[in-house]
């Protein structure tokens, strides 16, 4: 199962990648989490409207935001994403690169959570791979 539990997180980041919210949306519970550390909207959303509003606000201030998930591992009913995010601030002709973990939770098949890590290894760590 954890295989298909890459898979899907991948095609979750292509699809947040190209603002297509349905489909980036569309393999997560009604009861999804998404927990941020960074940011002036940090910390806990719920569900998909909570969510799609945090990174609504989030891309409103660039031109240009994408998501690359570098490395993707397996753990049981999580996926550990290595994340790279270009973002271009509005106005500005440079990219801003960073580098992320993001910690996936899957239940019945459906992701329930994603946690962000400033430090890519809490991620693998927080998964019990580090």
């Amino acid at each position: 199962m954890s295989r298909e539990n890459v898979e899907v997180v991948r095609r979750v980041y292509e699809a947040l990648s190209r603002r297509d919210w349905d489909e980036g949306f569309s393999e997560m519970s009604p009861d999804f989490e998404m927990t941020t550390q960074r940011g002036p909207n940090a910390g806990t959303v719920r569900r998909r409207e909570g969510a799609e509003a945090f990174l609504e606000d989030y891309i409103a201030a660039f031109e240009h935001v994408a998501w690359e998930p570098t490395e993707l591992f397996e753990a049981a009913e999580q996926v550990v994403a290595m994340v790279t995010t270009r973002s271009r601030p509005r106005g500005s002709d440079v990219d801003i690169v960073t580098h992320n973990g993001h910690l996936w939770t899957f239940r019945d098949g459906a992701i329930v959570s994603m946690r962000t890590f400033p430090d890519p290894r809490a991620a693998l760590e927080a998964a019990g791979l580090g």
